[in-house]
């Protein structure tokens, strides 16, 4: 409803009822139910699924998950079923629950939603302390939101928003991954992502990325980040695709850089150091944000190829053009050149290099011949020649 009043294209429509997970699977045959903590019903209608809630009342009302609250407020399971009212009352912010009546064709707005949608304001529903506390992902929410929609964050809503990133810690680093997914594919990253700098909420998702960038001399580092991030920003304009694993590499690229170094300069060949860095960075993060192991080997094969990029002239680069990472590693090369690395030589290589045709390329591989020299006939004794 919130984009429709905004004029903005709906990613998807999610259903609200009264009726409980368990009844509405029993009235469509192409139900799933899903979620512990919060029970949804997904109704697949053709290749489309539609995301059915059940009105939510309050985690305190009395009813069988009642007490599912941790000692810190944290809400661990909320299934307590209640009336449309009550539900718009526990939702996180009053933008986001306003209710489109099918039965009059009607808006509903419990929480003055309308009044903030036109004010273009972003405000949690009840005190902001206890709503971040009873899930800390909506700080995330709450930023990306902002950047998204170009609104304002409400005072009383802004002011514990950076205390709230603490609790970050005790969210499960794979429902983290999905949340960073939301932060930085849906078309406004590069916004978000300061952000997230700005109320040092980033350090809590990417803590070793944001030692390696908060200096005064990372200025390459930094560039990178962003450009990445404004890249991603562009192909989703474009309808082109976007891999998270190209985007974890880039944030993930100067603790990578650094490891890399250090390896080398305790005696490791590049691809031991490029090797070892690789795994070290990746467990490393991955017990902040998790991210699938497809997507972490893909990084590596974008990492691993970099040095391979900047030294291969030979015919060795026929094969490292035919690798299926080829692309994604060559584009990460290009985005090095772009923030300033030196690289710059290697990235116009290849981009000269892959345009051409096979006779084109195997001429641009052969190396000139060099001029033989003259061997020079050695004397021996008086004059006499050997």
């Amino acid at each position: 409803m919130r984009d429709l009043l905004l004029d903005r294209v709906p990613k998807d429509f999610d259903v609200a009822t009264d009726a409980t997970p368990e009844e509405i699977k029993s009235l469509f045959r192409s139900c799933r139910l899903i979620g512990r903590r919060f029970r949804l019903a997904h109704v697949r209608v053709g290749r489309e699924i539609v995301e059915v809630a059940t009105f939510r009342g309050s985690a305190s009302d009395e009813g069988e998950d009642a007490g599912h609250v941790s000692a810190n407020g944290r809400i661990l399971r909320d299934n307590v079923y209640g009336t449309l009212e009550q539900d718009a009352w526990r939702r996180d912010f009053s933008v986001n629950c306003l209710y489109y009546n099918i039965a009059d064709f009607s808006v509903v707005d419990y929480t003055t939603g309308m009044k903030d949608l036109k004010n273009r304001t972003l405000r949690l529903i009840g005190e902001p302390e206890t709503r971040y506390r009873e899930d800390p992902v909506r700080t995330l929410r709450a930023l990306r939101f902002a950047a998204k929609l170009d609104f304002k964050i409400d005072a009383a809503s802004e002011g514990p928003l950076a205390g709230a990133a603490e609790d970050l810690a005790a969210i499960p680093p794979a429902r983290l991954f999905e949340e960073v997914l939301k932060l930085f594919m849906e078309g406004s990253a590069l916004k978000t992502y300061r952000l997230l700098q700005r109320y040092g909420v980033f350090e809590k998702l990417f803590p070793e990325t944001h030692a390696c960038l908060d200096d005064d001399e990372a200025i390459v580092a930094n560039r990178l980040v962003e450009k990445a991030l404004a890249n991603t920003d562009a192909r989703i304009a474009e309808g082109k695709p976007v891999t998270p694993a190209f985007l974890f590499a880039a944030l993930l690229w100067e603790p990578m850089r650094q490891d890399v170094e250090a390896n080398i300069a305790r005696g490791m060949s590049i691809a031991q150091a490029y090797d070892l860095a690789a795994a070290d960075v990746i467990a490393r993060q991955v017990e902040h944000v998790a991210f699938p192991k497809r997507f972490s080997l893909s990084a590596r094969e974008i990492w691993e190829m970099q040095p391979r990029l900047e030294r291969e002239r030979g015919e060795r680069a026929k094969q490292i053009l035919g690798r299926a990472r080829f692309r994604a590693a060559y584009d990460f090369l290009v985005l090095r050149a772009e923030a300033g690395e030196a690289v710059d030589d290697a990235a116009k290589w290849w981009t000269r290099f892959q345009a051409l045709d096979q006779e084109q390329q195997n001429a641009m591989l052969e190396r000139p011949k060099r001029p033989r020299k003259r061997r020079r006939r050695r004397r021996s004794g008086k004059g006499a020649v050997q």
